[in-house]
């Protein structure tokens, strides 16, 4: 259970009252991003809303954990990396680390949200192995920020030609420590519980149930994730657990109040959340059809079965018996015009010191890219899609001839196919930008043709070390520019071929 649910966030937003109009976007035939309408049963009849909520636990870019100077290692060995208060020995207390609350910040302020200048923090409680104290440290009543909005793109018919930006509320952005690990030896029937990761620095984003289908979802977590590591707030690594997602969902009748939602915990992929989000709409159409009753629980997706399956009722706030945590005091923030001037600048953390070194975000990105390169916007999300392939792009730009939009097209078909099919990513690429460039020099100088280019490109995949050129030279892939070798060659090839030419002649 590393991050657990925020409390009553979801219950209120759920409870909203028979005919209650849903949230943008939610309406009947609201989720039709793909040209269809809003999800309908066996009957066909009468459609049904799916409502769909999000939280998010990004693992904070920090190399010591929230409240303790232990390391944060991926892979470490296990129980490498615990401190005296990562295991919750009595006398040991909490120190709130500076970086992890930076970082909380300048999210907040990349999602346009509330920068709560007192916000505080709370224990919440609940008992497993491997949370030593038997309970987290949160922020539950007042978050360190709130009331933000992100903004992210879908395609029509996936069409990356045709785009529509939609636009998901963040309820708060809340700082609070992970729990350990538990690993489950079915050979010899037991637990081992790894405490590494316990007090590692996590920022849970609350988004409110505004999206309708699995595609949304996973549109908006993947914008969330560019974000997070263009701040380099979070490297957002799923694969690592750096980055989980609890999906919320119901669904209900349009002008109905909002159907009983479960909770589907703790989804590492952005692909498998598409699905687990679409899964867990039709299970909850066909159950209510078929008479039964949707159950306020937690559920698990599983990615072989490709299905939901129950893992436990969902807790209430009652339950986990929030109070404040006596030992941190309420986190205080400043900005330029509060920040006392006798204060210590290295003591505090200044808003707008932190709002001024934000960098560009992808949005941002992309649309320099359209206007600078005359690229179109959908080849914009590619390059920012792929990790380290706007840096390539931009450097065979820089060092080649061709036009942006030419270079472009090398890039995305030929390059990315090439990494495609030899699972690579583009930081493993055997062909360098350096490289690259250098090959379409040689197109762009008419040196060489297309489908020589081709075949040069596949060499250099081979990553033996040869430049373009010497390729070209060792397998006689130059056009022949002069117009008296290429008139000999007609003539040789003519005369080898005397009977043809008569027959053509006299044809």
């Amino acid at each position: 259970m590393a991050a657990a649910a925020c409390g009553g966030v979801w219950r209120r937003a759920w409870r909203r009252g028979a005919g209650a109009p849903a949230p943008r976007g939610q309406r009947a035939g609201a989720c039709n991003a793909r040209g269809g309408a809003a999800p309908v049963g066996k009957s066909g009849l009468t459609p049904w809303v799916a409502v769909v909520g999000l939280e998010i636990h990004a693992q904070i870019s920090s190399s010591s954990k929230l409240f303790s100077g232990s390391q944060v290692q991926f892979a470490a060995p296990p129980n490498s990396l615990v401190s005296f208060f990562d295991a919750s020995l009595p006398g040991t207390l909490p120190v709130l680390n500076r970086r992890c609350v930076e970082a909380a910040v300048m999210t907040g302020l990349a999602l346009n949200c509330s920068i709560n200048k007192k916000s505080l923090f709370d224990r919440k409680h609940y008992f497993y192995a491997d949370l030593p104290a038997g309970y987290q440290i949160t922020q539950q009543r007042v978050p360190v920020a709130v009331n933000g909005r992100l903004s992210y793109n879908l395609c029509i018919d996936n069409k990356m030609s045709q785009m529509v930006t939609k636009t998901v509320r963040i309820k708060q952005i809340q700082l609070e420590q992970d729990s350990g690990k538990s690993l489950h030896d079915d050979t010899r029937s037991q637990t081992l519980v790894d405490l590494n990761r316990a007090g590692v620095g996590l920022m849970e984003v609350v988004m409110e149930p505004d999206m309708c289908c699995g595609e949304e979802a996973a549109a908006a977590v993947r914008e969330l994730q560019l974000i997070l590591q263009t701040l380099g707030s979070s490297q957002a690594v799923m694969a690592e657990g750096q980055l989980r997602v609890d999906a919320n969902v119901s669904v209900h009748h349009p002008g109905e109040p909002y159907g009983v939602r479960t909770e589907v915990k703790n989804i590492n992929s952005i692909r498998f959340l598409a699905k687990a989000v679409d899964y867990e709409i039709q299970r909850q159409i066909e159950e209510l059809e078929n008479g039964g009753t949707i159950l306020n629980e937690t559920r698990a997706f599983d990615s072989k079965l490709g299905c939901t399956v129950p893992m436990r009722d969902k807790e209430g706030k009652q339950d986990y018996r929030f109070m404040p945590e006596p030992n941190l005091p309420p986190l205080i923030l400043y900005d330029a015009k509060s920040l006392p001037a006798n204060m210590n600048h290295q003591q505090v953390v200044n808003i707008d010191w932190i709002h001024e070194r934000l960098p560009d975000l992808p949005s941002v990105k992309r649309a320099k890219l359209v206007e600078q390169y005359g690229i179109l916007p959908e080849h914009s999300f590619t390059l920012l899609n792929e990790d380290g392939l706007t840096e390539f792009f931009e450097n065979v730009v820089k060092q080649t001839q061709m036009k942006p939009k030419k270079v472009i097209g090398w890039i995305l078909n030929d390059l990315l196919s090439h990494l495609k099919q030899h699972s690579l990513t583009v930081k493993e690429s055997p062909v360098s930008s350096f490289l690259l460039a250098d090959l379409l020099n040689l197109l762009e100088k008419k040196e060489i043709s297309s489908t020589a280019a081709k075949q040069v490109l596949a060499e250099l995949w081979k990553g033996e070390g040869k430049t373009p050129l010497e390729i070209v030279k060792e397998k006689k892939l130059e056009l022949i520019q002069d117009q008296k070798e290429l008139e000999r060659i007609c003539q040789v090839v003519i005369d080898g071929q005397e009977d043809e030419v008569i027959m053509m002649v006299l044809g």
